[in-house]
This record gives C-alpha cells, structure tokens and sequence, in this order.
C-alpha cells in the first residue's frame, strides 16, 4: 500500500461511509487512536505523518463495526482487501 494522502482519503472514507466520526486531536494514546463505541467517534493522533495515519487507519479498521452495505464500491473493496490481508497475516502465524 502506498503512503499517500490519496490512500489516507480512501481509508478514511470507510469509517466515514459508516456513520463513525473521525477526529485527529492531540493526547495521549499508546496505539495512536481511541475509538468511542457508544458514539460512534474515532480520535486519532493529530501529530502522526501521512504513514503513521494509514498504519492506524489498518489497525483499526478491523476493529469498528463497519456494515458494508453502507460503503461505496471503492470503500467495499479496499475494506474487504484490508479484512483479507489480516485473515491472512493471522492464519500464517
């Protein structure tokens, strides 16, 4: 995956399409984010580069209660490429 802002948009567009709201505050979070279920937010570190913003974004994703029926073509497949790459990583261990 390249580390572009093109491809943090389209990361961030998958929670986005599913009603979560993204945030990049200042704090001090261990895994660069904090995720507020009930809400529905996502606090990410504001002073993370473009590369560390998408490694968050990929470990994170597989973690929200995303519903695939609300996202775009484009979102469904990297969202669904995302879910396989780590089923793959899980089972190779």
């Amino acid at each position: 995956m390249k580390y572009t802002q093109s491809t943090l948009d389209k990361l961030e567009a998958i929670p986005e399409q599913t009603g979560y709201v993204l945030r990049y505050e200042r704090g001090n979070f261990q895994s660069g984010y904090c995720i507020l279920e009930e809400k529905k937010v996502v606090v990410l570190n504001k002073f993370l580069q473009t590369e560390g913003r998408i490694n968050t974004l990929l470990e994170l994703i597989p973690q929200l209660d995303i519903n695939t029926e609300l996202l775009t073509e484009e979102a469904k497949k990297l969202y669904l490429d995302i879910i396989a790459k780590l089923e793959a990583e899980e089972n190779g261990q």
